[in-house]
């Protein structure tokens, strides 16, 4: 039982009828039908793409403007020739031609004020009186010291290419230049009885902006609290540095404000949804979507008008021989603090008759007339000269 007998044909020789199978996928019918299932989703419906990749660039300007920098300040010292010009120069035996000034001098080991006055430094009796108003350009490219040059590259190195990569060089570049004419423009305007030099306004003016492209472009950044927070104590660092002695804080406060206010017309980042509108696949179909928010166009707008009113305006008052100083008078604070650890570079003029010393502050005009026991003590009288200044 259960056994096929022997004479049965063999299973091979069995008839089988296959069911055909049904697909899981629909089966278009002649006349434009699907059977089984409801037809696909048509192109205009799939999802757009949920990323931001914006162009990395690769960074040549700022790295440029640092080798830049650096032949220009080793030419300087070639031209300075400080051995066969000055006596008591630094590091004569070791450097030759290009040894520096003496400390005394120079604290920033670099060449003499005169051999960067002849360069290029900024000075504002030859802008105003012999019209050389390139000087607010050339000024940026001169440093008073081996340690001047040292600081400001090395942070140009970490912020300038940074923001080349992400901005590219045409915008980065802008920023840096018109930034440190910035700063060269306020400085003239407060800073009337030294030289100044030095590549610190277009510096500040790449962390000003650096705060503006965070504001302006809030939305798209993660941990903006952290971000915000820590770029504050890099700028306030910075900035307390300025109130030392010989340090221009004014192109530093310059190029801060106006590297702030080209942040939000230089540096603005397309909305997400403009972007995702524009890399969306062949055949999504999505509404026209504007490339900037309504607040990124304002802010633009109010820079633009306030750069270009300020610029205007300085270059008037420069011109003019405007001393700022006349009307901000404690404006002074911002570029040196006396402490008892130093005290900042005043200068008075004087008259002495006899035991009475008449000081004349050439910074806040004011005069006054004192009563020495020693007519001689040179430190006396500097320091009521400073004090004169201060006040």
């Amino acid at each position: 039982m259960g056994r096929t007998p022997y004479n049965s044909p063999p299973e091979s020789a069995l008839p089988i009828k296959v069911q055909p199978r049904e697909s899981p996928y629909p089966v278009p019918h002649p006349h434009g039908q699907y059977h089984g299932y409801p037809p696909p989703l048509p192109p205009q419906h799939l999802p757009p793409p949920r990323y931001y990749a914006p162009k990395r660039w690769f960074p040549w300007l700022m790295p440029t403007f640092i080798v830049a920098n650096i032949v220009i300040f080793v030419i300087s010292m070639y031209i300075n020739d400080c051995p066969a010009r000055f006596r008591n120069c630094t590091g004569t035996s070791v450097l030759g031609r290009f040894a520096f000034q003496s400390t005394h001098e120079n604290p920033l080991l670099g060449p003499s004020a005169s051999t960067l006055l002849s360069l290029g430094a900024m000075d504002v009796q030859k802008v105003v009186q012999q019209h050389e108003i390139w000087r607010l350009v050339s000024c940026m490219w001169l440093h008073a010291g081996a340690f001047h040059v040292f600081a400001n590259m090395f942070s140009l190195l970490f912020v300038g290419i940074r923001l080349e990569q992400e901005f590219g060089f045409l915008r980065i570049g802008l920023l840096y230049l018109i930034s440190g004419v910035g700063g060269s423009l306020i400085s003239s305007l407060f800073v009337r009885d030294t030289i100044s030099v030095g590549a610190s306004g277009a510096l500040f003016g790449l962390l000003g902006a650096m705060l503006s492209e965070l504001f302006a472009n809030w939305t798209i950044y993660e941990n903006k609290c952290e971000s915000l927070l820590s770029l504050l104590i890099i700028i306030l660092i910075n900035m307390a540095l300025g109130i030392l002695p010989h340090v221009d804080n004014f192109a530093h406060l310059g190029g801060f404000f106006t590297g702030f206010l080209l942040g939000f017309v230089l540096l603005l980042r397309p909305q997400f949804a403009w972007f995702n509108a524009r890399n969306s696949p062949p055949g999504y179909v999505t509404k026209p979507k504007p490339k900037y928010k309504a607040y990124q166009c304002i802010l633009l707008i109010i820079s633009m008008i306030i750069l270009v009113t300020g610029f205007t305006i300085g270059l008037v008052l420069l011109m003019s021989g405007i001393d700022g100083n006349k009307y901000c008078h404690w404006c002074h604070y911002l570029k040196c603090v006396p402490t008892p650890l130093w005290t900042c570079d005043a200068k008075c003029s004087s008259h002495q008759y006899e035991n009475q010393l008449n000081l004349k502050c050439l910074t806040n005009q004011k005069t006054r007339s004192y009563i020495l026991e020693n007519s001689n003590n040179s430190t006396m009288i500097q320091k009521l000269c400073a004090d004169l200044c201060l006040e």
